[in-house]
């Protein structure tokens, strides 16, 4: 082989990987970024939920629920808005997998893995998301919630 053809294999391939790793690096920011807002967004979905029903929580307070009771109530919420969330998106994924493949080379319509990773990915979102809106509401001390009435 000719060196001259060699060394022109060698430096498109290493533009290829450069431009691959690139590709690769975008993608997984723009991943990032969709967790983040998803946070922020659920964040602020259970916030305005908490702060809607002080009244509701401080009256529950003062007739004898326990904090960890208004932690699992809001928690509970938080996971049956993440389920629906979920089964939206597996619903949609299927429904437009095919078509999705058509337009991107190398991806696979229907990946279980990836599908089960992006879900508990979610799920780890609306946890940490709701944590602190939980956490808030446990706090809340009857007296409090019911003055501001």
């Amino acid at each position: 082989m000719r060196p001259n053809k060699l060394i022109a294999k060698v430096a498109m391939a290493r533009k290829l990987a450069v431009r691959l790793f690139w590709m690769w690096r975008k993608g997984w920011a723009f991943g990032v970024l969709a967790a983040i807002l998803a946070t922020v967004g659920l964040y602020g979905v259970m916030a305005y939920m908490v702060a809607r029903r002080t009244n509701e929580i401080g009256i529950r307070m003062a007739l004898g629920a326990a904090p960890v009771q208004m932690l699992e109530m809001v928690l509970g919420e938080a996971g049956k808005l993440c389920g629906v969330g979920v089964a939206v998106g597996i619903v949609v994924t299927l429904a437009i997998g095919r078509w999705a493949a058509s337009l991107l080379f190398g991806l696979k319509p229907y990946d279980p893995a990836m599908s089960a990773t992006a879900c508990l990915g979610l799920a780890a979102v609306a946890v940490l998301a709701s944590t602190v809106p939980a956490r808030r509401a446990a706090k809340l001390l009857p007296m409090v919630a019911l003055r501001e009435a």
